[in-house]
């Protein structure tokens, strides 16, 4: 049991450095592509790649379910965008962070007692992190983060919805083509004329990077973890982000941010405890990653987010 707690924990932990590593990879491009280019690259070879591996039948779809997706699908393109777009202006820890208020709220708003000190701590956080009074983090790219946070909430609720109705992957196949196709119409026009060889593969290689290796090891390691303690180490992605930042893009943090990402993920694993989602005995986190919010241990609708 031990040995398979700590390859599960594994699991997670390898999930979230491949998500901070293709954001920090995305960055790479933004000179190229600009930004929402990078994000168009990945969202697209996603859909394309979960298209030809999953082949999603209609008939597996009711009118309902299928609704569900495809709004899954414009809010995962929503929070991809809008994320990859406050990492061009902020360090990678302080927009993970900031993105992350979306699930803590969640959790609180879903807590069942003892969480009021969450939201608080959640606040103090944040100022430390952006640190109004010195002026030096740029609000537009705050902006973007928080509106990453309200997607990143709805997402959640969105793929509660789509875990009820369908089993397996085939949400998956249905959101991420939707957000593929969305991304295009935003910003589609603007980068076709940058596209060449090089780019198209280095889009396709961090789409295999983020979102098709993440989900998987999220996937195993739900198999061997409970979704609380999953919820819990998900918890720790804005450190993860932090250091990745530090090492891969040479964003060094001062004190004060550090502390105030530490509050944050102090109130994220405080709210998880009481945020869970009861039904048939299973609780469901809202504070872990989406793809951890599975109502019945066979639902399982979701994307990696971002």
């Amino acid at each position: 049991m031990f040995t398979t707690t700590r390859a599960g924990a594994a699991m997670a932990i390898a999930a979230m450095l491949c998500v901070q590593l293709g954001l920090a990879a995305s960055v790479g491009l933004f000179d190229q592509v600009g930004p929402q280019g990078a994000a168009w690259l990945r969202l697209s070879w996603a859909g394309v790649l979960l298209l030809l591996l999953v082949r999603p039948r209609a008939s597996a779809f009711t009118r309902s379910s299928l609704v569900a997706c495809v709004l899954l699908g414009v809010v995962t393109a929503g929070l991809t965008m809008l994320f990859m777009a406050a990492v061009d202006r902020l360090p990678l820890g302080t927009a993970s962070a900031l993105e992350f208020l979306g699930p803590l709220s969640v959790a609180v708003v879903r807590g069942r007692g003892g969480s009021k000190v969450w939201p608080v701590l959640a606040a103090l956080g944040v100022l430390l992190l952006t640190e109004p009074w010195h002026g030096g983090v740029d609000p537009i790219g705050v902006a973007f983060a928080l509106g990453a946070a309200a997607c990143w909430a709805a997402y959640i609720l969105l793929t509660q919805r789509v875990g009820d109705e369908l089993s397996g992957v085939k949400g998956l196949a249905v959101s991420m083509p939707v957000a593929g196709l969305t991304a295009t119409v935003i910003a589609g026009p603007s980068v076709f004329g940058h596209l060449t060889w090089h780019v198209l593969l280095l889009g396709l290689g961090l789409a295999i990077l983020l979102p098709v290796v993440p989900f998987m090891l999220e996937m195993l390691a739900l198999r061997r973890l409970t979704t609380a303690a999953f919820g819990t180490l998900m918890c720790l992605e804005p450190a993860i982000a932090l250091v990745v930042g530090f090492v891969a893009l040479g964003q060094v943090p001062g004190l004060a941010p550090v502390i105030g990402l530490a509050f944050v993920v102090a109130a994220g694993m405080g709210a998880e405890r009481h945020g869970g989602r009861s039904l048939d005995g299973d609780v469901a986190t809202a504070c872990a990653d989406p793809t951890s919010i599975r109502p019945k241990p066979a639902a399982d609708g979701t994307a990696s987010r971002r």
